[in-house]
Order: structure tokens, then sequence, then C-alpha cells
């Protein structure tokens, strides 16, 4: 008798548990798996802290604008140290198009 009054339970977590594993697999088809460029680590880790604009005078004609950005902090929290180590890299590039 117990086992019938917990069947809709258990039918409900089962139901769950298979929608959540279905989302997953679904998800994770779709995602590109992405990759680790060692170049692209090296200069992250190569910059000063701060923001840096920079417009590069040998790329004039595509009116090229660069940006970098890096913040370093170490947090404090419940007697313990977390190190934050933020970066980001980024151009624009605009070019007039014949037509």
């Amino acid at each position: 008798m117990p086992v019938a009054r917990l069947l809709p339970l258990a039918l409900r977590v089962g139901a769950a548990a298979g929608t959540a594993w279905a989302v997953t697999r679904v998800v994770r088809a779709r995602l590109n798996p992405g990759r680790t460029d060692q170049r692209a680590e090296d200069a992250l880790d190569d910059l000063p802290e701060g923001l840096a604009l920079h417009a590069p005078k040998d790329r004039a004609e595509d009116a090229q604008k660069n940006a970098a950005f890096r913040l370093r902090r170490v947090i404090h929290w419940r007697g313990e140290a977390v190190e934050l180590d933020a970066s980001l890299l980024g151009r624009i590039r605009l070019r007039r198009l014949p037509g």
C-alpha cells in the first residue's frame, strides 16, 4: 500500500529528470565545443590592468579601433580569498565598399 502513495511523486520526479536529461543532450549537441588558443591566452595574460583604446596608424584606411581591458582583484569573503582576473580584447573595423 505505501508504494501506491509514492507512485505519483515518483512519476513526477522521473518526468522532471527525463526532461532535464533530454534538454541537456539537445543543448550539448548544439553548442560549439570551442577551443583554447595558447596565443590568445598569452595575449590576455600580458595585458596591463585598466582600459586601453587605440587606433593603429597602419590601419587608418580600415578605420580600425582596438580596445583592451583587464581587471584583477582579490575578493575576501567568509574568510576565503578568491582572485578575479577578467580580460577583454576587442576590435572594430569599418570599411567602405564600392558600389
